[in-house]
């Protein structure tokens, strides 16, 4: 991978590591916009102040954008959400095996 290929992930890593930058592109992935409010719901314990704050980066970032019916994800951002779609699967079985470790017994 290349320094140049490096520098766009970490790029993109920056942005949807931000509070919550994640949630709100989940909380749109139906492909159906949200109002403000309803999308503040969605995403769950995200202020105001925090959920503009993600809005106007990920605008910026070209991955989500505001129609007449409220927010949602631009086809960039139905393409990155596509791509993280196998994390459904992988939180399932990570989740499933964290659960194994805390019954095992312990080695002696």
């Amino acid at each position: 991978m290349s320094s140049r290929d490096n520098a766009a992930i970490f790029q993109l890593l920056a942005l949807l590591e931000a509070r919550y930058a994640i949630r709100v592109l989940w909380a749109l992935r139906d492909g159906h916009p949200q109002t403000f409010r309803l999308l503040q719901d969605s995403v769950g314990g995200i202020t105001p102040n925090t959920l503009n704050t993600r809005i106007k980066e990920l605008r910026e970032a070209g991955l989500l954008g505001r129609g007449p019916d409220g927010y949602c994800v631009t086809p960039a951002g139905a393409d990155l959400l596509k791509r993280l779609s196998d994390l459904s699967a992988f939180a399932a079985r990570w989740t499933a095996a964290q659960g194994r470790k805390r019954q095992a017994p312990p080695a002696d």
